[in-house]
């Protein structure tokens, strides 16, 4: 199974819309991950349109796009669990506030957004999953996605735009 992730994508206030590449991107996924920050409900519509997807909303999210989506999910691919949040607070203390929605959950990788930094690293038997932003680099030196391939084992890939 291709995941592909996101998050953060601001549109249209960073952006009109998302890169070429990454939409290209989408269409070979077989699920989406977006991890909150779409901005307007026009935006996360057209999304739903490209590929079956899984979201939830962000710190930035319309009223209307809050109202369409929740705070976190719990996604089963396979034989993994694989949670979806935004987050919120610094960057700094981040994963340690997100650990704290799933503890019940058990999940294998949580993807998350927020701060816009790409983050791929596996702490305690987890793997914290953040695609950074296709759209903003305020935070990150790059624009980037991520892919998360499952099959017996999790892959997971950060990619600079």
């Amino acid at each position: 199974m291709r995941i592909l992730a996101l998050s953060d994508s601001h549109i249209p206030v960073n952006a009109k819309s998302l890169p070429v590449r990454l939409l290209k991107e989408i269409e070979k996924a077989d699920l989406l991950l977006h991890a909150g920050d779409f901005v307007s409900l026009d935006f996360l519509e057209g999304l739903k349109g490209l590929c079956k997807m899984k979201a939830v909303y962000g710190n930035m999210d319309s009223l209307e796009v809050r109202k369409s989506l929740p705070e976190k999910e719990l996604i089963n691919a396979g034989k993994f669990r694989i949670g979806l949040i935004h987050g919120w607070g610094a960057p700094k203390t981040l994963i340690e506030a997100i650990k704290t929605k799933f503890l019940k959950d058990k999940p294998d990788i949580i993807v998350f957004g927020h701060s816009h930094l790409p983050e791929n690293s596996v702490i305690d038997g987890v793997t914290y999953f953040n695609p950074g932003s296709p759209t903003d680099k305020i935070f990150s030196p790059y624009n980037s996605f991520g892919i998360i391939e499952i099959s017996d084992e999790i892959k997971t890939k950060i990619v600079r735009l």
